[in-house]
């Protein structure tokens, strides 16, 4: 097999921004950002959202205003007519 055609695995911190949770595993995703952890160098990747935090994971839930956005929809884009 052609070494060239494969790409390379690195050691990836993905850390959960919500939870502040760290996960440590192998990734093709590369980050500026670095860190050393145990002796080895990982690559930091900040998630907004993990398991750790989705609340379909963590069976929280949350309440979504859904009242109003019709209404909020129509005055925002709301045409001028003419009589």
């Amino acid at each position: 097999m052609k070494a060239e055609g494969h790409p390379t695995l690195n050691p990836v911190c993905f850390v959960d921004v919500a939870s502040g949770k760290r996960f440590l595993t192998r990734s093709t995703m590369k980050s500026a950002r670095k860190e050393t952890i145990d002796g080895q160098e990982y690559h930091i990747i900040l998630r907004d959202v993990t398991m750790d935090s989705h609340p379909a994971y963590t069976g929280e839930k949350r309440i979504v205003d859904t009242a109003g956005r019709v209404e909020k929809f129509t005055t925002k884009f709301k045409r001028g007519t003419k009589k």
